[in-house]
Parts: structure tokens; sequence; C-alpha cells
């Protein structure tokens, strides 16, 4: 696995390796256990294919009390376990362990309730995340957050990632969409936190929990705000010589007071690469598109297309075309949605990055990784959410050329260090999983991490959920807060001592 460092397998776990799988059976059923070589093939690895690791044994538990019987017994034996949702994690989340349980949560697909009075829809961790609004739409209702992968995603993953999507912007990433989970702990304990309500009292838990990775329990069930959908939604297919020009637009849309249902930007070679696989009739001369969607009221949205098209005229567009029927305005959006899938067509293998950087930077940061191609020799195609400063670039390589492999991540990691140079942090949506793991330093001091370090600690002292994920070194919950004492005097001596 390329340079990555992962934790040294359990020797004396992969010898009990026939005891753990019999256990096992006897919770799931023999149904529920993979254990062949050849079964274990498609779970290891997850969407950031460079990374693969066959577990010691995948389960697939049914119910909350299934899971609760792993997680006990992954507790008492000292085991390893991976929560894995669809398996389209960008960022290394769900790779698997040598000696560790990889449990998904693919056979949780059911819609258990939909309550359109208090729009709210109460789903398993394996539903889709597209799913939820087919379950809803014929009701005029739509889950918000979409990612790229929104066909395939699922909502356990969505709230381990705490995902985005092309309309984050306006309506707000998993984190604003989900009201309440039910989440099973390292020890086996169900616990509930928010719910139907608005407000969850006391600590924001939830918030906690959501983005946390995997680290802290796994989701067996989630509560989400489901929305009426827009009476109208038109959008602008803007082109423009220069991705400056468009970065330019992207801020003074923003800065107008418009905030759109969705604002993306591509630049040349993902605009072809989209028109190649969808021809939906992107304009090829432009080195930088973007796709604006306004919705609400038809004459608010009439009145803010005409806003719009003022600005990104103001600012150098060369082309724009504008949405009149709602077909032409999916049709706009068909590229921008399959512009990942598409870059497989112009490069064997690609690293799809994730890094978020304040809007009016970047116009600086485009121009910062275009020097960065020519130094590493390697193509860039950026996809991104411009209205957020959610950046995407892919970066294209081929994997048989050796060191093409090694020559992208770090490529991808200068890329990540210039966002945190220019105020913004190392991932949108994506999360940290294995690929910004070491990069973490570099935006947290060593006080920061060891405070996160300590919340994961009072959800699973002995690190068996998820570990080496997101934290660049392991050490043992014992070890945080350890006193250094310098020439026999105790610093802050006056402070009393238990």
């Amino acid at each position: 696995m390329s340079g990555l460092m992962m934790p040294v397998p359990d020797a004396a776990v992969l010898g009990r390796r026939g005891e753990i799988v019999a256990a096992l059976t006897r919770i799931v059923g023999a149904e529920g256990v993979v254990e062949s070589s050849v079964g274990l093939k498609p779970y290891e690895s997850d969407g950031l294919t460079a990374y693969r690791q066959p577990p010691l044994v995948v389960v697939l538990p049914r119910t909350t009390a299934e899971v609760a019987a792993v997680l006990a017994y992954c507790h008492r034996e000292g085991v390893k376990l991976v929560p894995r949702g669809a398996g389209t994690s960008l960022s290394g989340g769900a790779l698997p362990l040598e000696d560790g349980v990889l449990m998904s949560m693919m056979r949780f697909n059911r819609i258990l309730d939909v309550d359109f009075e208090d729009r709210v829809a109460v789903v398993q961790p394996g539903v889709t995340n597209l799913a939820i609004t087919r379950a809803v739409e014929h009701r005029g209702f739509y889950y918000a957050p979409d990612p790229s992968s929104q066909i395939a995603c699922s909502i356990g993953g969505n709230v381990a990632e705490n995902s985005g999507g092309v309309h984050c912007l306006k309506y707000g990433l998993t984190a604003n969409n989900v009201l309440g989970v039910e989440l099973v702990l390292i020890t086996g304990e169900v616990v509930r936190l928010g719910g139907r309500h608005l407000d969850p009292e006391g600590y924001d838990l939830l918030g906690l929990v959501i983005g946390s990775e995997g680290l802290l329990g796994v989701v067996t069930e989630v509560t989400v705000r489901i929305l009426r959908a827009p009476e109208t939604a038109r959008a602008l297919l803007v082109g423009f010589s220069s991705s400056e020009d468009a970065g330019r637009a992207v801020a003074a849309v923003i800065a107008a007071g418009i905030i759109p249902g969705g604002m993306e930007m591509m630049d040349r070679p993902a605009i072809n690469a989209a028109e190649d696989f969808v021809a939906v009739g992107y304009p090829r001369d432009a080195e930088a598109l973007l796709i604006v969607e306004l919705d609400g009221p038809e004459v608010e949205v009439d009145h803010l297309i005409g806003e719009v098209e003022a600005i990104v005229r103001e600012n150098g567009a060369t082309t724009i075309r504008i949405s009149v029927t709602p077909e032409e305005r999916l049709a706009f959006w068909a590229g921008r949605k399959a512009a990942f899938p598409a870059a497989g067509r112009i490069s064997p293998d690609y690293l799809c990055m994730d890094g978020t950087i304040p809007r009016k930077k970047l116009p600086e940061v485009l121009t910062g990784m275009q020097e960065m191609s020519a130094r590493y020799g390697l193509r860039v195609a950026n996809v991104f959410h411009a209205g957020d400063g959610n950046l995407h670039p892919l970066i294209l390589y081929d994997a048989n050329i050796p060191g093409e492999l090694d020559r992208a991540e770090s490529f991808g990691a200068d890329i990540l260090r210039l966002c945190v140079k220019v105020g913004g942090v190392l991932t949108g949506e994506h999360g940290v999983g294995i690929e910004k793991r070491d990069l973490m330093p570099v935006m947290f001091s060593e006080a920061d991490l060891d405070h996160q370090m300590r919340v994961k600690c009072a959800f699973d002292a002995d690190h068996l959920l998820n570990p080496g994920k997101v934290f660049p070194q392991l050490r043992r919950c014992a070890e945080l807060g350890r006193m250094h004492v310098h020439a026999g005097r105790l610093p802050f001596a006056d402070i009393p001592r238990f």
C-alpha cells in the first residue's frame, strides 16, 4: 500500500481467526459472515482504490441487536472493527485491517417511517442517499444533501463523513439535515442522540458523531429532515476564458447577497471529459465553466437569473446559456454529476482530492495548482463546489508507471497544504480517513490533536473502532496528558492534584 503506515497486525488475533469467525457466525448466522479469500476481495478497498487490504473477516448484521452483540464481542475480545457503508469513501475511511472485522451495514436498507407533517424520515444507514428523495418526491419533498455518488452512497456513510453535495451551499451539509441517530457504542450499548425534535437538550453529541468517520460508534438508524421541493428552479451554464475570471465571478455572486441553490465549477479538462461522457452541450472552448442554479418562487428566480447574468458578464463570461425547461436544467447538471466517472476515460487512475478554501482565494489556489501540475508532470482536472470553496482536484496518473502514484500523492499533499496556508481546511466533505491523516499536523497543533483524541478515548478507550484513521500518530489513551517533570519540579505546583 504505497508508503502508507497502518497499525501493525496483532499476531494473536490473526491466530484466532477461526475462533472469531465461529463467534460471529453464532451472532449473525452463516449467511452474515464472509470469510473466503474470493468473498473478501470486494471489501479490500473503498473509493480510494490506491490502497487495498483484505479484512480478517466481513460481518453483515441485519438488526441493531446483532450490531450490539458483534461490538460487545469485539470489545470483550480486543478485536478491531471497521464500519463500512456502500464503500464510496474517497479518503480511505473504510479501508479494512488485516486483523480487524469489517462490518458492512448494507443490509440495513429499509426506510422505517416518513412523516410529511413533521417533515422527517427515519431510515436505516444502508439506504442510499437518492433513495430518500425517491421515497418522498411523490409528495413534493426531497432530501437536500446530494453527493455526486448519491445513487450509490449510503446515508450512514454520509453521516460518518458529513457529506455535502451540489446543494449544500444553500441547504447545508449532512450535519444540517440530520436530526437524530441511533448509535451502538463499542461496548454494545445502544444510545439515541437527537430525534424528531428541532434541538436536543444538553451537549450536542449528535454534532460530535456526524463526521466522526466511524471512530466513535456504529450508526444503526438516522432521522433526517426532508424539505419541500422549490416551486421553480433554473440554471445558468456560463463559460469563461480563464479559471481566475470564473473564480472572481463566484465571489461576486456571493458578495451581492445571492445564495444559489448550487454553484459548481469545472475547468477545461473536466469540461471536455464530461462532454465526451454525456454530450449535453458544454462549451469546449471555455477554460472554466460555472453552473449556477437559482430556486424558489418563480418571480424571485426570474429576477435572480437576471442579476447573476449581469454579474457574470461583468466578470468576463464568454458564453451564457439559461435553462428554459426542467429537462434542460437537469442536462446542465448531468455532466457535473458524471465528472468523476468521466475522468476515468482520460486517465487510467486518478486521486480525487478534497480541500476547502475561502472563496476569494479561488484564483490564487487555481494558479498554484497549475504551477504544481507543471512541477510534478501530472495533469489535474478541477471539479468543485465553487459556492462554498470546496475543491475537488482530480490528479491524473497511471499506477502502472513506477513512481507516478508517489508523485500524485505528493502533488495532492501540496494542494492541501496550500488550502490550509490560504486560510482553508484539509477537508470539506470526504473526511480525513487515511488520505489526509498524516497532514493533520499541518492544520492542528499537538494540543489540538490531543483534545480530539480525548474525545475518541471517551467513546473507545482501547482504540478498537477504525484505528489507523484520522490521527497521525497511534497512542494509548493512558499516554494523553502525561505530565513532564523537569529537575524534580512540578509545573503549576499550586494546583491541587488527586
